[in-house]
């Protein structure tokens, strides 16, 4: 980096990437700082320079100091030890600015010495305090995943009829006659702990009323009149609930029987065709099933509007994704068990990556908001026909 490049990012300020420090003496809290940037998305750390953006740099035998003490913090004060890299700047005045640049962790998370984990938040960090936030942590890194997480409920709670018509359809075989073998099969397919609980996707694709199990786990529909939401004022209204499979069914009719239907040059006694085409919703809700955020307790919710249909689900874009890139087929997959068990037909899920970029191939009128400070990922599909009613 040269000494212009230095200036000119000093010159932005600091924000949840850069970081300034005038001077550091302490190997702990230099972790604590390189362990926030570990755990978020990486970042700089300028040594030299003030809170206020001023370079009072450093000497030759600061930097002598600094460089040993970086490499201590990295390697001996941070749980899993950081490869980091540090590149001296030499400033006005033969002043030094050491530029240390800590990657985004491959192995999170990272602790301090004392155990605690750190996250930037904005200039800033903060302690990771809840277990949600841990458990999205690991699965950030691969390590877990919230279809993974086990449950109370035991092999008993599984639909039998639903289970046995998936095995004979998708494996050829029969239900198995003894609990322990019931129990081996959910195992072997992931749907089951080795403590012998189901975990959440086995709930949610296999267990009898599943929504006993986790009734935080199903999705919310509501038809307004006009444009706006109203308190007590709605067309139509209804919770949907049961396995994944039946919610997808339930709501897709639902957003289907609340839309127009076109004539089309079609004869008075033909059917109309839904003036958004259904695979649109079929994608876009499968996606809201498979991809959202399962750490989160909170329902899908789908709000249908006079000039738009609103599908919120609870948690934002995953690791690196945007918006720009899911709409060209990127993906992550958030839920891998989910997203297999929906690849062998439990839904119509036609490849990782294909169902936004489809949706908006059908219906182009279609707006996608990341919500990473309230934590939802929203779809607005708008739509070219008012109501009348």
């Amino acid at each position: 980096m040269t000494p212009e490049e230095s200036i000119t990012a000093i010159s932005a300020g600091e924000d949840s990437h850069r970081q300034f420090k005038q001077d550091i003496t302490n190997a702990d809290a230099l972790a604590a700082e390189m362990a926030a940037f570990a755990n978020s998305e990486g970042g700089t750390i300028f040594i030299g320079v003030a809170d206020d953006g001023t370079v009072p740099g450093l000497t030759l035998k600061d930097v002598g100091r600094l460089n040993q003490l970086i490499s201590n913090s990295a390697s001996y004060h941070v749980k899993s030890p950081l490869n980091v890299r540090t590149e001296n700047v030499r400033m006005e005045k033969d002043r030094i600015v050491i530029v240390l640049t800590v990657p985004k962790g491959i192995d999170k998370p990272y602790f301090d010495k004392n155990g605690v984990i750190w996250i930037k938040t904005g200039a800033d960090k903060r302690r990771v305090n809840t277990k949600e936030e841990l458990c999205r942590l690991f699965q950030s890194a691969d390590q877990f995943h919230a279809d993974e997480l086990p449950t109370k409920a035991g092999t008993d709670r599984i639909d039998r009829l639903r289970l046995r018509m998936f095995l004979e359809k998708k494996y050829g075989i029969q239900y198995p006659e003894s609990d322990d073998d019931l129990l081996r099969i959910l195992q072997n397919m992931n749907l089951a702990t080795d403590s012998g609980k189901l975990n959440l996707a086995g709930v949610l694709l296999f267990a009898e009323n599943p929504e006993w199990i986790k009734p935080e786990f199903i999705v919310k529909g509501v038809c307004y009149p006009g444009n706006d939401v109203h308190i007590s004022s709605y067309h139509d209204m209804e919770d949907f609930s049961g396995t994944l499979p039946e919610i997808f069914e339930k709501a897709l009719s639902f957003i289907m029987r609340n839309l127009h239907k076109i004539q089309a040059g079609r004869g008075i006694n033909a059917p109309g065709i839904p003036e958004v085409p259904e695979i649109v919703f079929e994608e876009l809700l499968v996606n809201a099933l498979i991809h959202r955020d399962y750490f989160i307790s909170a329902p899908v919710r789908i709000f249908i509007f006079d000039n738009r249909i609103e599908i919120i689900s609870p948690g934002n874009l995953p690791k690196n994704l945007t918006v720009a890139k899911i709409k060209t087929g990127n993906s992550n997959i958030r839920n891998p068990v989910l997203t297999s068990f929906a690849a062998k037909g439990l839904l119509p899920y036609r490849g990782l990556g294909s169902g936004i970029k489809r949706a908006v191939e059908e219906w182009p009128d279609i707006d996608f908001t990341d919500d990473r400070e309230g934590g939802l990922f929203k779809v607005i599909i708008h739509r070219k026909y008012s109501r009348e009613r």
